[in-house]
């Protein structure tokens, strides 16, 4: 049995058997038939991986590695929230007539920011030469062909980046800051999303293992809200692999990954599934492989990733119902 398995029997059981109910509640969620959803919830369930050990994902059902990469892709590097950006149908039902999900999720990582601390010298370290990247030949940009890592403010003197360069920027340069964090949770731009982020936060912490040469790489996703059979194992699976791409592009281990979910939760139409999942006879973990040629976060794509020898216990549970 994989680690990611026991994990899920155990929070699934321990919400249906000790969690509160909201039926009859006032809740905003609904079914597309216009009933609301209800759920089972449990409060602050925090659960811990360590990938140096195992990859984290469950064999009770499949999680297709390669679709859950590329959504991750799609907020984290490709930084869009369109859904004509994206090879999967999961954003549809918050989509505009122009795919857009509003200024959510890959919006709020694509904005740059001005940061006192990042520094030419710096840039050169984070993004550096071999890898195609240099100060434009007006010095306003540290840039990659059409890539912009960074942008100069001239009139203050600061560098504008946005989060997910600076995630690499500070663990390039400054390893050790307990400052290295992303948010999608902006409160100016709430209004303007089709759905607020439910995993909105990442918090990165290095830290380094007696006797080996490289740091390890640890990292928090806060989640406000946790959808256990529609999404628990398939964010897992892709911040893992997020945490491991990392690793691999700041020359680091990966390690810890801890994954904080403030309402973790089973929907009544879901119920009866995850009580039949439950019940499945798990598979041991398979052996995950990233691509160990790919050194620049923006070059990897879904295609790098692979799990080898990954069982599955069971049929695919298909058409589950998603509360909106």
């Amino acid at each position: 049995m994989s680690y990611a398995d026991q994990v899920f029997i155990r929070t699934v059981t321990d919400i249906l058997e000790n969690g509160t109910s909201t039926v009859g509640q006032k809740v905003r969620p609904h079914w597309p038939d216009g009933t609301a959803a209800y759920t089972i919830k449990q409060f602050g369930v925090v659960n811990r991986y360590d990938l140096s050990e195992e990859f984290p994902i469950v064999t009770l059902r499949k999680t297709p590695i390669k679709s859950a990469t590329d959504e991750m892709l799609w907020i984290w590097q490709k930084k869009s929230n369109n859904i004509h950006d994206l090879g999967s149908h999961v954003w549809d039902e918050w989509a505009d007539e122009t795919g857009s999900i509003g200024k959510a999720y890959g919006y709020q990582m694509a904005k740059k920011h001005p940061y006192r601390d990042v520094k030419e010298e710096g840039l050169a370290v984070a993004f550096p030469a071999q890898d195609g990247y240099g100060l434009s030949e007006d010095g306003l940009s540290w840039k990659r062909e059409d890539r912009v890592a960074a942008v100069r403010e001239t009139a203050e003197d600061l560098w504008k980046m946005d989060q997910v360069d600076k995630v690499i920027y500070d663990l390039k340069n400054t390893p050790y800051s307990r400052r290295i964090m992303t948010t999608m949770w902006d409160p100016e731009d709430l209004h303007d999303m089709h759905l607020e982020p439910c995993a909105y936060s990442m918090t990165f912490n290095v830290t380094q293992k007696p006797g080996h040469e490289k740091m390890t790489l640890n990292a928090v996703l806060h989640q406000r809200s946790q959808d256990v059979l529609a999404a628990m194992a398939w964010n897992i699976c892709q911040y893992a692999v997020l945490i491991h791409m990392i690793a691999q592009v700041c020359d680091m281990e990966p390690g810890e990954f801890v994954h904080l979910q403030v309402d973790c939760h089973c929907y009544d139409r879901h119920q009866e599934a995850l009580r039949e999942l439950i019940r499945r006879e798990p598979k041991p973990a398979p052996q995950f492989r990233l691509n160990p040629d790919i050194h620049d976060f923006y070059r990897f794509t879904k295609n790098d990733v692979e799990l080898i020898g990954y069982e599955v216990a069971g049929e695919q549970i298909r058409n589950i119902e998603v509360a909106i």
